[in-house]
């Protein structure tokens, strides 16, 4: 079963929702068939969420705000985006677009604006650090 990225991404906020809540394996809530899409994201969400989440509160900061005080929702949209920053696969506006997208349609207008402003810091980062480029078998968000 494969559906579209958007379709998917819903998806895969449902599973991190569920495994972020309720601390359970991603999918053993979920009812139904899981999408490659899904599936790939939410694996690498879970197994990279400690690093994405020290770059949602860095990125997060000048609002006071850290990503264990975030919502569930806007947590997880977060790192979906940053995940999908990082591989470059699609386009970087549509990247935070659809994040917003999902923050306002799962959550307020208020988080289409939190998400917006922080994944616009996080993006700023990765092209500055695209820039400079870190030494050799680092990613750009590990440089000391």
């Amino acid at each position: 079963m494969t559906v579209s990225r958007r379709e998917a991404r819903k998806s895969a906020l449902t599973l991190l929702y569920q495994w972020d809540v309720t601390e359970r394996p991603p999918g053993e809530l979920f009812e139904g068939e899981i999408d490659p899409y899904a599936q790939a994201v939410t694996d690498a969400v879970v197994r990279d969420a400690e690093s994405l989440d020290r770059r949602i509160t860095d990125a997060a900061e000048e609002s006071g705000w850290t990503a264990d005080r975030l919502g569930a929702v806007e947590r997880n949209i977060l790192r979906i985006a940053i995940h999908e920053l990082d591989v470059g696969e699609i386009p970087p506006g549509a990247v935070i677009d659809e994040a917003v997208t999902l923050a306002k349609q799962y959550s307020t207008r208020e988080a289409g604006r939190l998400v917006n402003g922080i994944l616009d810091r996080i993006y700023r980062g990765l092209e500055a650090s695209a820039a400079q480029p870190p030494p050799s078998g680092q990613k750009p968000w590990e440089a000391a």
